[in-house]
């Protein structure tokens, strides 16, 4: 098929190889200097969303929050300006549920099919293609797109209609978020209590406490490795999601809130750029003990 990938960033340039993969020609842009490796994946560089909308039959894009997604979409040489009937555009970023339907009717509007399509797993997973993808929108869509979401994820779920997979994604956040406070707090306590934090994760990880952010984000907070797979940025932008939604929703998140404090403590810090398991960095500020 003819692919268009629009956003080649951390989550996006493999998700992008992925396709090219399959034997599939990929159109990509993106704001940046396309990456050697995603060129060496048989993607073809164009000069904008436009262009890749004009020579591909499905596009995929993949960028940071929901006003980027409007502009690549509707913006001066957008998606849309280069759609005919019968194209689907997906968008696999983390965005508002709310603004994902008004998106979609204006992309239906122009005679073409929209999912929205935001996914779990990280870099690690975008590159091993085993990402979790959360989808909204027509079944007929979701079929034709399913072949090549088996290409970037293994477990693949038609939630509901557009904007039932952006809201999954919502809730995906707050239980990450959640996960990783609880991960931080049981790793500083134990750590300041005098036993080894390492030795205390490897005890947990056979027991019921045990979980992907324990194997995975314990590790890192251990090992002191915050290079991005997921920027703290990014994941506040998802609770401001949630926050605005239990708003409108008349919804109390209290533990969400908490953890989006966590964070806006680590931003204030500087360190919003550096991966969500950073998060444990504001606790040890709390506590003032660094994990040793």
């Amino acid at each position: 098929m003819k692919l268009g990938f629009i956003g080649l960033g951390i989550m996006g340039a493999p998700m992008a190889q992925r396709l090219a993969g399959g034997g599939h020609t990929v159109y990509v842009a993106t704001r940046s200097k396309v990456r050697d490796d995603v060129k060496a994946a048989a993607a073809v560089v164009c000069a904008s969303a436009r262009e890749v909308a004009q020579q591909a039959d499905v596009i995929f894009t993949m960028v940071p929050d929901t006003p980027d997604v409007e502009k690549v979409l509707f913006g001066a040489d957008g998606v849309a300006e280069g759609l005919s009937a019968g194209k689907l555009v997906v968008d696999m970023s983390s965005i508002s549920p709310i603004e994902t339907k008004a998106f979609a009717e204006r992309i239906n509007a122009l005679g073409c099919d929209y999912l929205d399509a935001p996914v779990s797993g990280g870099e690690v997973g975008a590159k091993a293609g085993t990402l979790t993808i959360m989808v909204g929108g027509p079944e007929a869509a979701f079929e034709r797109a399913r072949p090549l979401f088996e290409l970037m994820g293994k477990n693949i779920t038609l939630v509901g209609d557009n904007g039932a997979g952006q809201t999954t994604k919502v809730a995906n956040q707050i239980i990450v978020a959640l996960n990783i406070a609880a991960v931080g707090e049981a790793l500083v306590f134990a750590s300041k209590a005098g036993a080894d934090p390492a030795k205390v994760r490897q005890a947990l990880m056979g027991g019921f406490a045990s979980s992907r952010i324990l194997e995975v984000h314990g590790q890192r907070m251990i090992d002191r490795s915050f290079d991005p797979g997921f920027r703290i940025a990014l994941h506040q932008k998802d609770l401001s999601l949630a926050m605005q939604g239990a708003r409108a929703l008349g919804v109390a998140l209290p533990q969400t809130a908490n953890a989006a404090q966590l964070m806006q403590a680590c931003a204030a810090q500087g360190w919003d750029q550096l991966d969500h398991s950073a998060l444990v960095r504001a606790l040890e500020l709390m506590a003032g003990h660094e994990l040793s």
